[in-house]
């Protein structure tokens, strides 16, 4: 028997004295809290909600303890036409479950619609399969995660929980795949050493695989097709007895800030698992369609398709808001989450009639919030909607993936002879933190996330190895994924032995990897890229739960082989990154610096300043950094000039030559020595070297970088 308990909190909340249940379906006619065995394959009793506050049904049940097995029947109109989907022959899953039993299995018991005719319910009952929720006990006080890393320091790697442990040869073989192996000392120590301050994860929300990918024997294995927005997903936990998803998930936490690095993790508020209109019944649909998605309005039966997916989540109203805070608040302040990537993040301050909003109630909400304002916060910033392309357009504290500065290295490094290739202009203004899109509202360079290759598109490697992307395995005959990669196979496509095919790949990679981190802004690094990942050409392995998207390992602890070689050198432009603090400046450089003050300079390969025609195209370029005389960036050295007056800080000089014939530089004024050069025939490896001469030789598509 039900007492009334309480509207608040949501979901199911263990007591002293029982389990509080609360729902939210202002629309419903009547909920039945439906409760199952241990297993959730026998449904043993029915009990009807007895209160209904303020839209929210409510119950408290006395003989309830944690490990409680439920799921809802909702009753009420059924009326696509009107928005209205309620069938309470579909079980539903709790929004606000911390534990998830079973999993969708694609099958179309789960449709809320019939069969032959959508606009009709659909009355097989799917109890025995549906997804249900555990009570869980009550969380115990922990510190919450905050960004603890300073915007100047912070390298971001991104990377998948089960891609880059299920192959990892120190990591123990129960133990592969999951949170439990990402906390492993062995996985973080390699993370360490490349310099990554702050972890990335992606999607780690229980998910629910999509009806067509099921039925090819696939699954979503990146995650964007979340269903339980408070569960850890249970695929990423190792079942060790004892354990459970969420308190693996917490020592995973506790494991990286032991390290003093951050744990974010990318987050899926656009849309649901739900699909459109001819989609599963799981949970939101069943529960009150109307209230919860952005419903067209030339017709409700459909819904809005921003996100590409089949719906939207509609953070217009203030209790699917309510969903979204509490459950940010809980991976920060349980889960000990130090931050958050938003993905399609301009649906989140959508309503159908105004668009995108960066005061909209989501932002707003965030800015005020004592724990979520502390957070790291990481816009992806656009959808497929109209005007869905927002970059540099989200509030002060926000961070955005620059996605173009991907295309402009690509362009810049790869593309000088073929169609989509960036001049000089283009180059400088991504390197210096893209301030037309960034410098406004007292938004830093870090605003700017940078980035050459993410999870979504190809890895470094297959960026230099393939011309066109290689999709089939994804069952789509190679019609998904990006078609415009600016990638470059270096001669033939796919793999090679040619030492000549190997060779230039390998100086671009080195050449794409330092331009990021020697760029201002907040460098990200794609896991796998630093040990030469391939997918084999697919730009879209969203499906791929096997090798295509496992990291191999292999040759990465072999201080001669190419992987471990290429991991020590994304390790070195970190540290010179942290030494030199003018590579990672949280102010504006001004454009036209005073002699005597610090700042940027531009200069051409004879040493003069940049005119408005050289930034036109053209591939060579020198860059100082530091506080020069007045009249010293225009003196054209010689072996007899004095050196510069010493400064309070060193000067840095990096040397950029994308073109496909090796480019002399003079040198400005000083005693140079060159720290890191792109090209290995030329890198002087960990010790710096004295640079003996005025003009130096830099090969092609290489960068060269150089301190007093």
């Amino acid at each position: 028997m039900l007492n009334p308990g309480t509207s608040h909190p949501l979901g199911a909340t263990a007591t002293q004295t029982g389990v509080n249940f609360a729902l939210a379906a202002p629309h419903a006619e009547k909920v039945e809290l439906c409760l199952f065995d241990p297993t959730g394959t026998h449904e043993q009793q029915r009990l009807k909600l007895p209160e209904f506050t303020d839209g929210i049904w409510h119950g408290h049940l006395p003989s309830a303890r944690p490990g409680l097995v439920y799921a809802y029947r909702v009753h009420g109109p059924w009326s696509p036409s009107e928005g209205h989907r309620f069938n309470p022959s579909k079980l539903l899953l709790d929004p606000y479950a911390r534990e998830i039993v079973g999993s969708y299995d694609g099958s179309d018991l789960f449709h809320g619609h019939a069969a032959a005719d959508p606009t009709q319910r659909d009355t097989r009952d799917n109890a025995s399969i549906a997804l249900k929720a555990r009570v869980v006990s009550p969380s115990t006080t922990r510190a919450p995660g905050h960004a603890r890393i300073p915007a100047t320091d912070r390298v971001i790697c991104e990377l998948h929980v089960r891609s880059h442990t299920k192959l990892h040869p120190a990591v123990p073989a129960p133990l592969r795949g999951s949170y439990a192996a990402l906390a492993e000392p062995a996985v973080l120590d390699h993370l360490q050493r490349l310099g990554v301050t702050t972890l990335s994860l992606m999607p780690v929300q229980h998910r629910a695989d999509e009806e067509r990918l099921l039925a090819m024997g696939l699954t979503n294995h990146w995650g964007y097709n979340t269903i339980g927005w408070f569960a850890p997903e249970a695929r990423y936990w190792s079942g060790r007895p004892g354990t459970t998803p969420a308190g693996e998930f917490r020592a995973l936490a506790d494991a990286v800030h032991a390290r003093g690095m951050e744990l974010v993790i990318d987050v899926v508020y656009n849309h649901s698992a739900e699909s459109d209109e001819l989609g599963p019944t799981l949970s939101l649909r069943g529960i009150d369609n109307a209230l919860y998605y952005h419903l067209r309005a030339d017709d409700r039966a459909l819904y809005e398709n921003w996100a590409g997916t089949g719906n939207c989540l509609n953070l217009g109203e203030p209790r699917v808001l309510q969903l979204v805070m509490d459950s940010l608040r809980f991976w920060a302040g349980e889960m000990g989450v130090d931050g958050f990537r938003f993905d399609l993040a301009p649906v989140l301050g959508r309503a159908t009639a105004t668009g995108f909003d960066p005061r909209a109630p989501f932002f707003a909400a965030i800015a005020q919030d004592p724990l979520l304002s502390r957070t790291l916060l990481i816009a992806e910033p656009w959808d497929i909607g109209p005007g869905g392309y927002r970059l540099g357009e989200f509030p002060p504290g926000w961070l955005e993936w620059n996605d173009r500065f991907r295309d402009t290295q690509r362009g810049f490094w790869l593309r000088q002879d073929r169609e989509g290739r960036a001049g000089l202009g283009d180059f400088a203004h991504r390197f210096a933190a893209s301030s037309a899109q960034f410098a406004h509202d007292g938004r830093s360079p870090a605003a700017s996330v940078n980035f050459v290759t993410a999870h979504d598109g190809f890895t470094l490697r297959d960026l230099l190895s393939y011309d066109t992307r290689h999709n089939e395995a994804n069952g789509e005959n190679n019609r998904d994924g990006h078609g415009h990669n600016l990638s470059r196979n270096c001669g033939v496509e796919g793999p090679s032995d040619d030492p000549a095919v190997r060779a230039e790949r390998l100086r671009l990679s080195r050449a794409l990897l330092a331009a990021l981190m020697l760029s201002q802004g907040t460098p990200m690094l794609l896991a796998g890229d630093e040990i030469g990942h391939s997918q084999h050409g697919n730009n879209n392995a969203y499906c791929q739960d096997n090798e295509t998207t496992w990291l191999h390992w292999v040759g990465s602890t072999d201080p001669a082989g190419e992987p471990a070689r290429l991991s020590a050198f994304v390790a070195r432009l970190a540290a010179l990154r942290r030494a030199a603090p003018v590579l990672r400046s949280t102010r504006w450089w001004p454009a036209d610096p005073a002699p005597g003050t610090a700042g940027i300079r531009w200069l051409r390969p004879d040493g003069t300043p940049m005119q408005p025609p050289d930034w036109e195209g053209g591939t060579t370029l020198a860059i100082l950094f530091g506080s020069l005389e007045a009249g010293t960036a225009k003196e054209t050295p010689t072996s007899t000039t004095p050196p510069a007056t010493p400064k309070a800080a060193p000067a840095w000089l990096l040397l950029v030559n994308a073109g496909a014939r090796a480019q002399p530089f003079r040198l400005p004024p000083g005693a140079w020595r060159c720290v890191l050069a792109s090209d290995p025939a030329i890198d002087p490896g960990p010790e710096p070297s004295v640079v003996n001469a005025t003009e130096v030789e830099i090969p092609p598509s290489s960068l060269w970088i150089a301190t007093t």
